[in-house]
């Protein structure tokens, strides 16, 4: 436990562009090489409302906030209509000064002012800006800096100032997270103990497995510090998953060593009976369980690599708690309890379980739980037929109906729609119309070139005004129209004096070097109006007509930014799900025939959870259900989760039927002995993923609603679809056998000769 803390130290965040997208793909290289890293920048939008933003008090305030807000470090620059006025003040009386006219303003606003500083009369922005590549941490202590800025900048008390723009909505959002995520995660831990307390109450200590799956949970952190594992979004969802299988381990430890030493065994023989029979079960279910999440590594999204990588690594740390500390400690509280320590201590009271080795075994009649289990597992064993052809038919049409199940991709929806950070962006888009864009990245022999200036202008007026869903275009070419009277200079030299009277931060946002430039067409609100799917056909539409209007010889155009970031991602997420799901259950059939060598042992389980499959897409397509990039996960999950279940009920159907019980009574002994302990471990993880559903990120709760479905809809399967499936298998193998026996035996019959 101290190397995994230790370990745990070296955890690092990761939400750039390499958790998204490999490293080595063409969009990387353009996303983070060629638009990040050289052209890239968040803004800090204060938007002004009031009156009359033409007021000079007004204008001076925004100016005392301008010069304020350049001094913050991380800031690059600010853009205020402020300093505009003043511009244009000096350029047309020779003052550099805010004018006290109200008339002269408005003037020079009418004839200098871009509409985006001031769209109408009641509304005036500024923007802070600072380098793309920033990170969250930073972006948040620069947002402080300027909330303190604009408090300081003493604005006229009858307007209103909202501070807002993607770092605003982002810490925002981080921090709503945070906040809800621990309180969630309480209310989880406690439904766990409420879970155990009520329905593991055959047992002593029943709380027990719950310390055992967190001390598991600490060796993952520990191995993911070591490893270089980093801490994403979708792996902050892992360790629910982790918790609901690694206390089932702990749970199947549990139940087993008690049961053996309520049958009359030694202390050391039932510790023994317990490794040998439950330690292979949940070893062959925990192999299982990894063959089902190998098939998040099918999907090109690194994040998601990691996610299977955490899962895996978790199990196994979880499986490793559970046999060496779990039943170290249950023996270890057995010996006490015989001696009454522990009574005394007061962590347990002497009970017709505290026995000695030499007691007589203990029959103790069966509670609700273990009839309910028996009767259900009786009558679907009656009713074979009837059972698993409505399963079937129902899951042919759940996999029928989800290829049509809806994917949710606007990113605005997974957060509270009452967040303030959300409404106040939500604001400034119907103020402004939304600041999403293409980035067309250019590289050329010479950025001074008057033919490429006049290229970039025509071609950017061809698609404000050719497409309904461009609404504007920002380049280099209009700073340069703007110090030269409207008009592209006809010579190189002229433009590079031009490009040495700008400032900085002004010429970095459109050109690097002397060989890249960038133009900025802007797409409004785009992810909520066109959805990443409508983006993509966008892109597709300005592909074409690049291929229309062709850029000078010996230029390049590449189309990139975030929104084709998220483009390419969500497609990776959700379109591959099915392929995904259908890996993984190739994966987990192959894997339990190399360890049975038995095709009954092999197809049982995969028919259960096929079913589970197609159960889950029915119930999602007809509620309404939406997929997530969270829950496009899920069906390698239902893999992982559910066959473990069918496992371990299977492993103990054969144990029964080797002490000589039929096929029928041996899956009713393995129902009632080990059944209970599934149902305990299925209910906990039910109980503790609701937790989520309570979140106010709907993508949290959807996750967690879809999860909690499908755990239910395994349990579920385990105990209605597993029992027939797995005693007509066996049944109808055994007669074969009889059959073939019988065979060769008529063949063998000595001759009888009649004399």
């Amino acid at each position: 436990m101290v190397i995994s803390l230790q370990g745990a130290q070296y955890i690092e965040n990761a939400s750039g562009t390499d958790t998204f997208v490999d490293k080595n793909s063409q969009l990387y290289q353009d996303y983070d090489h060629l638009y990040l890293n050289l052209f890239s920048t968040e803004s800090i939008v204060i938007m002004v409302e009031g009156s009359d933003v033409t007021d000079p008090h007004l204008l001076k305030a925004m100016e005392r906030a301008h010069s304020s807000a350049l001094n913050i470090p991380g800031v690059i620059g600010v853009d205020s209509p402020a300093y505009i006025i003043k511009d244009a003040n000096y350029e047309m009386t020779g003052r550099s000064e805010i004018p006290d006219d109200r008339e002269l303003i408005r003037e020079l606003i009418d004839i200098w002012m871009p509409a985006y500083f001031v769209p109408d009369s009641t509304h005036a922005t500024m923007s802070v800006n600072i380098e793309g590549t920033t990170s969250d941490s930073q972006q948040e202590e620069i947002l402080r800096e300027t909330e303190k800025t604009i408090e300081l900048a003493n604005f006229p008390g009858d307007y209103t100032i909202i501070v807002t723009g993607n770092p605003a909505f982002n810490a925002g959002m981080n921090n709503a997270m945070n906040s809800s995520m621990g309180l969630l995660l309480m209310i989880s831990v406690l439904l766990m103990v409420v879970v155990l307390y009520l329905v593991f109450k055959h047992v002593r200590w029943r709380l027990l497995p719950l310390p055992i799956v967190i001390l598991g949970i600490v060796f993952t952190f520990g191995a993911m510090g070591y490893l270089g594992i980093p801490m994403t979004m979708v792996s902050m969802s892992a360790f629910p998953v982790l918790i609901g299988l690694g206390i089932d381990y702990a749970i199947q430890f549990h139940n087993r060593i008690e049961e053996e030493l309520e049958h009359g065994e030694s202390d050391e023989e039932a510790v023994i009976a317990t490794i040998k029979h439950t330690g292979p079960a949940v070893l062959i279910a925990l192999i299982i369980t990894a063959l089902g999440f190998f098939s998040l590594f099918t999907s090109t999204v690194p994040m998601i690599q990691d996610f299977g990588k955490l899962l895996m690594i978790g199990i196994v740390m979880c499986f490793l708690s559970s046999l060496f500390v779990g039943v170290t400690v249950l023996y270890g509280f057995h010996k006490l309890s015989e001696k009454n320590i522990l009574s005394k201590l007061g962590i347990t009271r002497a009970s017709k379980n505290n026995k000695k080795a030499s007691d007589a075994p203990i029959n103790h009649d069966p509670d609700h739980l273990e009839k309910f289990l028996k009767a259900i597992s009786t009558f679907s064993m009656r009713h074979p037929i009837i059972i698993i052809g409505i399963a079937g038919s129902l899951c042919l049409t759940g996999l029928f109906v989800d290829t049509m199940t809806d994917i949710q991709t606007d990113t605005e929806t997974f957060v509270p729609q009452d967040l303030p950070a959300l409404i106040a962006i939500n604001h400034m888009s119907e103020i402004l119309g939304g600041e999403d864009e293409l980035n067309l990245i250019i590289k050329t022999e010479n950025n001074a070139d008057p033919e490429i200036l006049e290229w970039i202008d025509d071609f950017s007026d061809h698609e404000v005004e050719g497409r309904s869903n461009i609404y504007a275009s920002a380049s280099v070419v209009d700073v340069v129209k703007s110090h030269n009277g409207g008009i592209i200079p006809s010579s190189s030299g002229e433009v590079r004096m031009l490009y040495e009277q700008m400032p900085d931060y002004q010429k970095d946002m459109y050109l690097h070097g002397n060989s890249i430039m960038m133009v900025n067409l802007n797409i409004g609100n785009a992810m909520g109006e066109l959805g990443l799917e409508g983006i993509g056909n966008l892109a597709e539409i300005v592909k074409d007509d690049l291929l229309w209007m062709t850029p000078p010889p010996g230029t390049e155009v590449t189309i990139t930014g975030h929104s084709m970031v998220f483009v390419e991602v969500i497609d990776a997420l959700t379109s591959g799900r099915a392929m995904m799901t259908m890996l993984g259950i190739v994966l987990v059939f192959f894997g339990l025939v190399a360890i049975y060598r038995d095709l009954v042992k092999a197809l049982a389980p995969v028919i259960t959870m096929f079913m589970v499959v197609g159960w889950s897409g029915g119930i999602m397509f007809f509620t309404g259900l939406e997929y997530t990039p969270m829950t496009a996960t899920l069906g390698a999950l239902i893999l992982g989760v559910g066959s473990e279940y069918a496992i371990l009920m299977m492993e103990r159907y054969f144990e029964e039927k080797e002490k000589g019980a039929s096929p029928e009574e041996a899956m009713q002994e393995a129902g009632v002995k080990i059944g209970k302990a599934i149902a305990t471990s299925g209910a906990t993880t039910v109980f503790g993923f609701s937790a989520l559903i309570a979140s106010p990120f709907s993508i949290t709760s959807n996750f967690g609603l879809i999860t909690v479905l499908d755990v239910f809809l395994a349990l579920m399967a385990t105990f209605v679809i597993f029992p027939p499936v797995i005693v007509s298998l066996d049944k109808f193998r055994d007669k074969r056998k009889s059959n073939i026996t019988v065979t060769n035996d008529s063949n063998n019959i000595p001759e009888v000769v009649t004399p």
